[in-house]
């Protein structure tokens, strides 16, 4: 098995303790890069957290209701061959 690696919030502007409200995949599930893993709620949008690059989850860190912020990890995803993982 390829080395994990993590999924993270990206930078969401100025906000801390931002909602899960919604989760777009689950263990086990192949994703491409780009392809939304959860949804947040700020007091003004929702965003989707991206996957950084394509693979397959392996671990999601975050249930509904969690609080998120920047670089908080949402999943672990092993990576797909040839994928440009960071």
């Amino acid at each position: 098995m390829a080395e994990l690696k993590e999924a993270r919030v990206p930078d969401i502007g100025d906000y801390d303790g931002v909602p899960v409200i919604e989760l777009l995949v689950a263990v086990g599930d192949t994703v491409s890069q780009d392809q939304g893993l959860v949804t947040l709620e700020s007091d003004k949008a929702t965003m989707e957290v991206p996957a950084p690059f394509a693979g397959v989850v392996r671990e999601l860190k975050v249930k509904l209701g969690d609080e998120l912020a920047e670089g908080s990890v949402v999943a672990l995803i092993e990576p797909s061959e040839g994928s440009e993982a960071a």
